[in-house]
């Protein structure tokens, strides 16, 4: 819908590993483990949000791949639009996440994924980390 919130996320591939993040907040969210992204800000292009969103919350520069999927529902106001992307400079540092941990495809589900994101782990571990 129009008036939907967007939150981008980023599929971080490398070497057939995928980059989880272990949120800080807010409290009923903290602990759980997602894919690296945030809000996008008014006037803000979905890709731009998720570029500027790594930089400020991993320290690196991503390179965009593709889309996965099209709107996945987070609320019945929010929606998640994830792309998978590469690393282009920089070596991923948790400053506003608890962890960081690269997944291989037999331990993505050996994290406690937030909700909203489990869909987008099932879409991507079926069509394989590459």
């Amino acid at each position: 819908m129009a008036n939907d919130l967007v939150v981008v996320g980023a599929a971080i591939i490398s070497d057939g590993r995928l980059l989880s993040a272990q949120r800080a907040e807010p409290p009923h969210m903290a602990g759980g483990w997602e894919l690296p992204g945030g809000k996008v800000d008014p006037g803000e292009t979905d890709e731009d949000a998720l570029v500027r969103e790594c930089h400020e919350e991993l320290a690196i520069k991503i390179r965009l791949i593709g889309r996965i999927g099209g709107d996945w529902r987070l609320s019945e106001r929010s929606v998640l639009r994830v792309w998978t992307a590469q690393i282009l400079e920089g070596e991923p540092q948790a400053l506003e996440h608890l962890a960081l941990r690269w997944l291989s495809p037999d331990e993505l589900y050996e994290v406690d994924w937030l909700p909203g994101d489990l869909p987008v782990i099932d879409a991507l571990a079926h069509q394989g980390l590459t």
